[in-house]
C-alpha cells in the first residue's frame, strides 16, 4: 500500500484540477493529516539542507585529515559550530564511505626518501623569546561551496601568525609559499619550526630550505590573556 506521505504528494499534485475533499476521501487520509503534512515540508527541507552540509564538512575534512577516526571526526566537527553526537558521525561515515587511514611515517615520497626529523621541541611549547620557537600546520576553510587550504606558521612566543597562505591544493607548494612569506620578514638562523611531519614537511626540497634556515615538528595552541598576539608582544617589548 502506497504510504500517506506519498498520498499526500499526490493530493498536492492533483489538488489545483481536482476538489481536495475529493482527493482526501479517495486517499482515505484525513484533512488535519494533510495540512500538518504540507507544515512539516519546509522543515524537512531544512534538516535535508544540514544534512548535506554536514556531509559537505565531512568530507572536507577526512580529504584534509584521512587519518581521522569518528571521535576525531566529532571534535573537527564541533570546531566548525557542527555540534553533532558521535554515533551519528560513525554512521554517516560509514553512509559516506570514510574510514581512517593509518598515518605512518612516510619514507618515500614520489620515489624520493622522505627526512624524518628528531623531535627538538620536547613539548616545551612556551618560550620567553619572540621567534625562536615557531609551529605549522595545514588546516581547511570552507569558501562558498568549495574548500581552500590554509597553511600557517605561528610564534609560540604569543601565538601570533607570522606568515600564511591559502590554496586550493594540499600540496608541496602551499608549505613553500608560506615558508618564502616566513623568510621575508624574520631572521630565521638557529629558530625551531614544529610541524606534524606531514609529506609536506618530510619532503627533500622543503627540508633543503629548512637547512639554509632552522629546523620542524609538530602543532601547538595556547590562550594569552585576552589581548591578541600582537598586542602581548607590544606590552612585553614596552
Amino acid at each position: 500500500m502506497t504510504s500517506k506521505a506519498a498520498r499526500f504528494q499526490i493530493i498536492e499534485d492533483l489538488r489545483v484540477r481536482h476538489s481536495l475533499s475529493w482527493l482526501l476521501k479517495l486517499a482515505a487520509v484525513s484533512c488535519s493529516g494533510y495540512y500538518k503534512w504540507r507544515k512539516s515540508i519546509p522543515a524537512a527541507k531544512e534538516r535535508r539542507h544540514k544534512q548535506h552540509e554536514l556531509e559537505s564538512h565531512m568530507l572536507a575534512i577526512h580529504r584534509a585529515h584521512p587519518y581521522y577516526g569518528y571521535l576525531r571526526m566529532t571534535v573537527a566537527l564541533r570546531k566548525e559550530g557542527l555540534r553533532v553526537n558521535h554515533k551519528k558521525v560513525y554512521r554517516l561515515m560509514k553512509q559516506l564511505g570514510i574510514s581512517s587511514v593509518i598515518r605512518k611515517k612516510r619514507r618515500f615520497f614520489r620515489k624520493q626518501a622522505s627526512v624524518v626529523n628528531p623531535n627538538r621541541l620536547q613539548r616545551q611549547f612556551q618560550t620567553d623569546t619572540p621567534c625562536t620557537k615557531l609551529v605549522t600546520d595545514i588546516t581547511y576553510i570552507r569558501a562558498g561551496e568549495h574548500f581552500v587550504y590554509l597553511s600557517v606558521i605561528q610564534d609560540l612566543y604569543n601565538n601570533e601568525i607570522l606568515a600564511w597562505h591559502l590554496s586550493e591544493r594540499n600540496d608541496l607548494a602551499l608549505v613553500h609559499e608560506t615558508l618564502d612569506r616566513l623568510r621575508q620578514h624574520a631572521d630565521l638562523s638557529g629558530v625551531i619550526l614544529h610541524s606534524d611531519q606531514g609529506f609536506q614537511y618530510t619532503s627533500k626540497p622543503f627540508n633543503r630550505k629548512l637547512e639554509q634556515l632552522f629546523y620542524n615538528q609538530n602543532r601547538f595552541q595556547k590562550k594569552l590573556n585576552d589581548r591578541s598576539p600582537v598586542e602581548y608582544r607590544e606590552t612585553a617589548a614596552a
